[in-house]
């Protein structure tokens, strides 16, 4: 569940061919456009290996090629565009990196030519990214599991950032804790197991905890959570709140960090068929996204206090369950009726929100697979996003073009509520027609 990050040397000066010799693994970053192919070690002979293969180096693409010296280095070529997207360079890095992942090797070189200082920084991030992204290891219950290679040491020629990658590296520790605990199968990340692993984590990193159990929320009258756990054969469901302070009295509010954990997703009483059922234990990667950022500023020593609330449960079918037609009252006061069961996401968070805004923070930050709609909509390769802020919708979509996380909004009018009015309670959980309703 923990990032080994490897050892990372800098050195500011051109790559020297004799150190290029004695390593197996090299990827060369240079220029998209009009870049001095001479001016690297074998050169030439990359050059023409180059144009024999009819590869350009704007093309977004890898080039991967051994060439002739003693060792035989693989060496990746990728040319770095100024102007591109985030996306699109984190997308080449990935590739970049993918060339070496077969030889599993102990040592890869990062050697920079022809980049502008800030174009360098902005490549050797994106390829830092991956490496530590490719070489952590994720669950395996293989009963022969294949030996993981141990990256020991990464070493940057032609560019030396003065941070030492200090977000980089910070970055990829949260993003791997999210990837490894998404992995993680149902029986195993129950949501009891999963908060013994938080709270195990909080006391490596100093975060408070309290934990609103199934009694603590019935007693705050918390209707809307505890309908989707009620079908749950295990009461150990609950809302998992993390406290991260910064070590210097700081008079900035908070952020709090909001994410669904619904560990595991029958649908409930609308069961799911099969194949939209598979899956369904990443239904809890809202919460391991926000408790990712919580590490990740937390490495990083934010200035100002964190809050990451947790809402963990299963939606189970059993004799218990919610069903359709049920109206239930949340947290806030507001009653609910139960439209379809499989709409679980926003009633545990419902009530997560309403005690998050609570404590008054600053921004509110909600992470969450909620709905298939999205997906159609966007694909899998954007995310969408709500605001009741319409002032941060640029923002949004700016912080995720530059992060390589791209984001699209969507709309919150008020003629949107229509659809969701109610007969017998304050709301409509949700529509049963194929129209839109936030």
């Amino acid at each position: 569940m923990h990032s080994v990050i490897p050892k990372i040397k800098q050195e500011a000066h051109r790559l020297p061919a004799k150190a290029l010799d004695i390593h197996a693994n090299a990827i060369f970053l240079a220029p998209a456009k009009d870049a001095d192919l001479n001016a690297l070690p074998y050169g030439k002979e990359i050059a023409r290996r180059l144009k024999r293969a009819g590869h350009k180096l704007d093309s977004g693409k890898p080039f991967a090629t051994e060439i002739p010296n003693r060792t035989g280095t693989r060496v990746s070529i990728g040319g770095v565009d100024p102007d591109s997207p985030a996306f699109e360079l984190l997308t080449l890095a990935r590739g970049l990196v993918a060339a070496h992942k077969s030889q599993k090797p102990g040592q890869i070189l990062i050697a920079c030519f022809g980049l502008k200082p800030k174009d360098a920084e902005r490549a050797c991030e994106a390829v830092l990214a991956a490496i530590l992204a490719a070489h952590f290891s994720l669950p395996d219950y293989k009963s022969k599991p294949e030996k993981p290679a141990r990256l020991r040491e990464v070493h940057i020629y032609g560019h030396a950032s003065a941070n030492g990658y200090t977000r980089t590296i910070a970055e990829a520790k949260g993003n791997n804790l999210a990837r490894y605990l998404t992995a993680l199968p149902p029986n195993e990340l129950t949501p009891g197991n999963y908060r013994k692993r938080i709270e195990k984590l909080a006391r490596e990193y100093g975060w408070k905890t309290e934990f609103l159990d199934i009694r603590k929320l019935k007693a705050r009258g918390a209707g809307a959570f505890l309908a989707v756990a009620q079908g749950s054969p295990e009461p150990d469901a609950g809302i998992l709140r993390l406290r991260y302070t910064p070590k210097r009295k700081s008079s900035k509010s908070a952020l709090a960090l909001i994410g669904k954990g619904i560990c595991f997703d029958t649908g409930g009483t609308n069961l799911k068929p099969a194949k939209y059922m598979h899956g369904m234990h990443e239904d809890m990667e809202g919460s391991a996204v926000a408790l990712g950022t919580l590490l990740a500023l937390t490495e990083l020593k934010a200035d100002f206090p964190v809050d990451a609330w947790l809402a963990l449960a299963q939606n189970h079918i059993g004799p218990k369950a919610y069903k359709q037609n049920d109206v239930v009252k949340a947290a806030n006061g507001k009653t609910i009726e139960v439209m379809h069961t499989d709409a679980e996401g926003r009633m545990v968070l419902a009530d997560t929100l309403y005690f998050a805004s609570r404590e008054k923070p600053k921004l509110i930050v909600d992470f969450a697979t909620l709905t298939g709609a999205c997906v159609g909509a966007l694909s899998t390769r954007m995310s969408g996003t709500l605001t009741n802020r319409e002032k941060l919708v640029p923002v949004l979509i700016e912080a995720g073009n530059a992060s390589g996380e791209r984001v699209w909004p969507f709309p919150l009018p008020k003629d949107y509520e229509d659809a969701l009015k109610s007969d017998i309670a304050d709301i409509k959980q949700c529509t049963l027609d194929n129209d839109a309703d936030h």
